[in-house]
């Protein structure tokens, strides 16, 4: 099974696990400025969320349905149920244009690196990331996960961005349409294991968080679930995260380490500073990064 694969199970999972399920039940409280926490709702991504929570009522499908719904740009009809849009838009594709999936697109394209042939193995981000990761000598995660578990799952190319191959995933909770490459694996890897380290920011995974995570994963082979076990156990270190991060996807790693957030303690609030300026991230963007998502902003 692809990497890419286990990144949309654990989006999903790691973001049930932190509290989502009770964000949704008070949906009105957190409108009007009365919920406790400090996660702000109103808007981006986590807006849609609380839509689409909303529209359903009492209608079936569960909260993991609509996170993998809304997180994979797929609601439509008001809100109200999954989207008949195209998930691949094809070699001339500008990338994904929901969802997370369409976040993380377009930050790469602000990086001033074109969306297009990055997922064929040649230019733009992901076509450059295995010489770069090799040249920069970053070597560790990222090398390891390009020489090994990248290659599950992988194809050599493809036309497809990464946004487009990770909204799918998300979607279908499985593996995508399109197999991703061995770059796009490598990268959701990579950000797989930031939203892990950012879970456990606020200084554990209670067991409670623990098993609805790994219940959440379904049919991971052990391979995939020995991996998120190992940085589960690992030790946070946002510092050390930042020093495996190609450039240009500093952005990329960050938004997805902010939605496994719960965003309501100090260390956690200190953790994305430490994280932001690792990764060279000024408070202008982290700020963006939060509007586009829907939560308070990291600096007044």
């Amino acid at each position: 099974m692809s990497l890419m694969k286990s990144l949309a199970r654990v989006a999903a999972g790691v973001m049930l696990a932190k509290g989502l399920g009770t964000m949704i039940q008070n949906q009105q409280q957190s409108r009007s400025g009365h919920a406790t926490g400090r996660r702000r709702t109103g808007g981006g991504i986590l807006g849609d969320l609380m839509n689409a929570g909303a529209s359903r009522g009492g209608q079936g499908g569960g909260l993991g349905d609509m996170l993998g719904q809304v997180l994979g740009g797929r609601m439509g009809g008001g809100m109200g149920g999954a989207g008949t849009g195209r998930p691949y838009g094809g070699p001339n594709s500008a990338g994904a244009s929901g969802g997370l999936g369409g976040i993380l697109d377009g930050l790469t394209r602000n990086t001033g690196r074109g969306s297009a042939g990055y997922g064929q193995g040649g230019g733009g981000l992901l076509g450059g990331l295995a010489g770069g990761a090799a040249a920069g000598g970053l070597g560790g995660l990222l090398g390891g996960l390009l020489n090994g578990p990248a290659q599950r799952g992988a194809q050599s190319s493809n036309d497809a961005s990464f946004g487009e191959v990770f909204n799918d995933a998300v979607a279908r909770q499985d593996e995508p349409e399109v197999a991703p490459t061995p770059e796009q694996n490598a990268v959701a890897g990579l950000m797989l294991r930031a939203m892990i380290q950012a879970a456990k920011a606020d200084g554990r995974i209670d067991e409670a968080e623990r098993e609805r995570l790994l219940g959440q994963l379904g049919d991971l082979d052990e391979d995939d679930r020995a991996f998120i076990r190992e940085q589960m156990a690992a030790p946070v270190d946002p510092h050390a995260l930042a020093r495996e991060v190609p450039k240009g996807i500093e952005s990329q790693v960050y938004l997805m380490s902010l939605m496994a957030i719960d965003f309501d303690s100090e260390q956690e609030a200190a953790y994305l500073h430490d994280l932001a300026a690792a990764l060279g991230i000024d408070r202008t963007t982290a700020n963006q990064i939060h509007d586009q998502v829907g939560v308070q902003n990291l600096y007044s």
